[in-house]
């Protein structure tokens, strides 16, 4: 499976906010969308990644930090990123290795979307379910004449 099989499950549905955003504002977009990460974007061009970690450290080093700072100074700067065509074992990997929740999509320097850990575990349960249905079908398909241990004939 491929990361871009996420995406096509997903939707093409993708939030923004630019550098110069407070982070007043994204938090309520955060809220409003129901949503844990924003990709943050200055012509055109990924500059970064704000998830609830930044807004929470960045509350945790200062209180009034939801109407004093902007999303340009507490967001990720230099997010890790995976392709459309990687496979979904290698960005899983990327995730648990660099404690990501989320991961922006890149191909070249156009942003498809991003995945979240939640997407990650979702497909990978979705698909040992389906192996697990086709092992039980073929099971229960088994020819009796290997079953019982006969010669086939």
């Amino acid at each position: 499976m491929k990361v871009s099989d996420i995406l096509r499950f997903k939707g093409s549905t993708l939030y923004t906010v630019a550098p110069k955003t407070s982070l007043a504002a994204a938090v309520q977009t955060m809220s409003e969308k129901d949503i844990g990460s924003l990709v943050v974007m200055e012509n055109s061009q990924l500059v970064g990644i704000l998830t609830f970690r930044e807004v929470i450290n960045a509350l945790a080093k200062n209180h009034d930090a939801l109407h004093k700072e902007t999303v340009g100074s507490v967001m990720e700067k230099s997010p890790m990123t995976c392709t459309s065509e990687m496979d979904l074992d290698k960005a899983r990997h990327i995730m648990l290795d660099q404690h990501m929740r989320y991961l922006p999509v890149l191909d070249g320097k156009m942003l498809n979307g991003v995945i979240s850990f939640y997407d990650v575990a979702k497909a990978v349960v979705e698909a040992q379910g389906f192996e697990n249905n086709m092992l039980k079908a073929y099971i229960r398909d088994w020819p009796a004449a290997e079953e019982s241990g006969a010669p086939a004939k």
